[in-house]
């Protein structure tokens, strides 16, 4: 594994240390959330009695994940002068993004309000906890939402690759588009040898399931996708996306020291039009769909769907421990959201700057979203666990 650590935080923000293990394609990511202490948001919220959020505080309960995007003229929680915290592969205002309309839009749920992030609360709930993200540079993505929601931190980045076990099957290397290997059965050492002791874990995966793969199972080769390869089955990329998820909940669900409270964070779709991302695609749009203009299927449902599958077996074989596995369902509010993306507006050490990012999501952005939704999940499991009722997924 390679190492760096660079520091982005001085005098008093050096107080609220936070250290974050974060990887480059499917990452785990460590916040010891119980050392912020003091932190706020640029748009004001009301002071909460945290001894009895669970009982006063209370969410409307609904679907918040089904609704329509509508005009925010506030605009965001934070800018990148703000926060620190953005890289460039997501900071679109400092590569010279000209509209900013795409900051000023917020999620409306058909039968609530969503509630604003609210710093205090979500500190409160988490206090003495610890939270792992494990998934890919899309995770890390909304990881980076959640800090600049936050605090000034410290980073440290650990490099890996996939959810299950992984190495180049490309005799050439790596690149964007090569041959690897997956081992379907076997969750990547990297976040499994690690998990056991967290409060929450954020699973996500997505685009990385469409390059050329190699299945494993049991040491064996099963079956590939897009491999090109006479003598070995093809599958669609579905299979390994399932065999994935799974491996990941079973991994959680046989550590015998976990205790924690498992989100499913749903597929993150991309919006390239004009051409593949290899072939000139390109996101251009300045305003979001309406849910007339673009609908949830082909490949973007059958991955959520796939994904949703495997949460409900993890969740009903959860119960019989004492395990919590929780949806949290982005994919329909992203789906709408096609100017989201930083375009041609990020810069990567690792994406060519002539290839549009239509992947990622500018920060800030609709991403924030998702740690709205994340509060709602964590402050609406409190209240359940506070009256005794048992964790749905929705």
């Amino acid at each position: 594994m390679k190492f760096h650590a660079t520091e982005l935080s001085s005098g008093k923000s050096s107080q609220k240390r936070l250290f974050l293990i974060a990887f480059t394609l499917f990452f785990l990511t460590i916040i010891p959330l119980y050392q912020l202490k003091n932190s706020r948001s640029p748009l004001p919220s009301h002071s909460v009695n945290i001894s009895d959020l669970r009982s006063r505080e209370r969410v409307k309960e609904c679907d918040i994940f089904t609704g329509k995007w509508v005009p925010y003229l506030r605009g965001p929680y934070y800018t990148n002068a703000t926060c620190n915290l953005i890289i460039d592969q997501q900071n679109c205002m400092k590569f010279g993004r000209p509209d900013t309309e795409f900051m000023k839009w917020r999620w409306r749920p058909e039968e609530c309000e969503l509630p604003f992030f609210n710093t205090v609360q979500f500190l409160g709930l988490v206090r003495g906890k610890s939270m792992a993200f494990v998934g890919d540079s899309v995770g890390r993505n909304q990881m980076q939402s959640l800090l600049c929601l936050l605090a000034s931190v410290y980073l440290s980045h650990f490099m890996v690759s996939f959810l299950v076990k992984s190495c180049d099957a490309d005799p050439s290397g790596h690149s964007l588009n090569s041959l690897m290997n997956l081992y379907l059965d076997q969750a990547d050492k990297a976040w499994a040898s690690q998990i056991e002791n967290f409060d929450y874990v954020v699973i996500s995966a997505g685009q990385w399931f469409f390059r050329p793969l190699i299945y494993y199972l049991n040491g064996q080769i099963v079956s590939c996708h897009n491999c090109n390869k006479e003598n070995i089955t093809a599958v669609t990329k579905y299979y390994g996306y399932r065999m994935a998820f799974r491996t990941a909940f079973r991994t959680l669900l046989r550590l015998k020291g976990f205790k924690g409270i498992t989100f499913l964070r749903t597929f993150s779709p991309s919006h390239f039009e004009n051409g593949a991302w290899n072939a000139g695609g390109s996101c251009p749009r300045t305003k979001p769909y309406t849910s007339e203009e673009m609908k949830l299927e082909d490949y973007n449902l059958e991955f959520y769907l796939t994904q949703v599958e495997e949460l409900k077996k993890a969740e009903k074989e959860g119960r019989k421990r004492g395990l919590k596995f929780v949806l949290l369902a982005t994919t329909e509010a992203m789906l709408l959201r096609p100017d989201g993306h930083p375009n041609h507006y990020g810069h990567s050490l690792h994406w060519n700057v002539t290839v549009a990012d239509c992947v990622h999501w500018c920060l800030p952005g609709p991403i924030d979203t998702w740690n709205e939704f994340l509060l709602y999940v964590i402050k609406r499991d409190a209240q359940r666990s506070f009256r005794g009722e048992p964790q749905k997924i929705v």
